[in-house]
């Protein structure tokens, strides 16, 4: 247990390096902005230094900021686990933000923008993986899909579309148009590396179907369908457990897994849409 809470620590660095480097060799200078928190912090010290003169803010420092309140709401509305790796990758985010020189290693716009998005993307993608998030929105996203089934993505379109307009009008307008490019190739590699569904469903066929139901019980609040279930070739009786979940519980729900029966099979596809119940407590 404590080897895998070193490993995740490690991962959760290393996606904060990849996100302060895409931002500060890539797309700070360009004027080219990130998704979420990330691109309202750049937007604001954009805002503070061209056209204020306060230079003393940071983009990262600014990020830290802004988070600590997602943070403390996070603390009570979703869990310690989930919160506290979020806080540490944040954490890290800034202080690389502050190690690594801003610098731009190319004058093509195109280029930061790609290579901003593609690191800044596996930089989401990996701290995703390895059940935590970037902090910001992906924490009100996640307890907005712990309150009610809610549209996630509208959020996410609604602050990513205003950073795309508002960087259009206070720069020039292919810049808004370089940030879409940005948001595009991020999403992409997240795509690849994790998942940005908002809804998933598992299908875990199981000889121990009791024990996972009570492990997955005590630490999600999730509602599970067991079926009976028979191996084709074996023609052993087994059970199939169903249940939907969010993105952000699919580590949690992997090392459950792993813990209580590393021989089950795991089925995980993508949920369009829900009706009835999804919650134990949606009563």
């Amino acid at each position: 247990m404590f080897t895998v809470e070193i490993k995740r620590i490690f991962i959760v660095l290393v996606g904060a390096v990849l996100n302060a480097v895409s931002l500060n060799l890539f797309l700070i200078e360009a004027n080219v902005y990130a998704s979420g928190f990330t691109g309202i912090a750049q937007l604001m010290t954009s805002v503070l230094t061209d056209f204020l003169g306060i230079r003393g803010l940071s983009t990262g420092l600014i990020l830290f900021i802004l988070n600590i309140p997602v943070a403390i709401l996070g603390w009570y509305k979703v869990g310690r686990g989930f919160t506290v790796y979020s806080a540490v990758s944040v954490a890290f985010t800034t202080l690389f933000l502050e190690i690594i020189p801003i610098e731009q290693l190319s004058n093509d716009i195109i280029l930061n923008a790609v290579f901003g998005g593609v690191l800044g993307g596996m930089g989401v993608g990996i701290t995703l993986k390895w059940g935590a998030s970037t902090g910001g929105l992906d924490i009100i996203a996640m307890i907005l899909s712990r309150m009610k089934d809610r549209p996630i993505g509208t959020y996410f379109l609604f602050i990513n579309g205003a950073i795309i307009v508002i960087a259009g009008f206070l720069y020039e307008p292919e810049n808004a148009l370089y940030t879409l490019l940005t948001l595009y190739v991020t999403t992409r590699v997240i795509d690849a590396i994790h998942t940005r569904h908002e809804k998933l469903t598992a299908m875990i066929i199981t000889n121990k179907a009791a024990d996972l139901e009570k492990s997955i019980h005590a630490q999600m609040v999730r509602g599970i369908t067991t079926l009976p279930a028979r191996g084709a070739f074996t023609q052993q009786d087994k059970h199939m457990l169903v249940m939907v979940i969010t993105r952000y519980e699919l580590y949690d729900l992997q090392h459950i897994i792993s813990e209580v029966d590393p021989q089950a099979f795991t089925n995980i596809v993508q949920t369009t849409g829900i009706f009835g119940f999804f919650r134990k407590d949606d009563k």
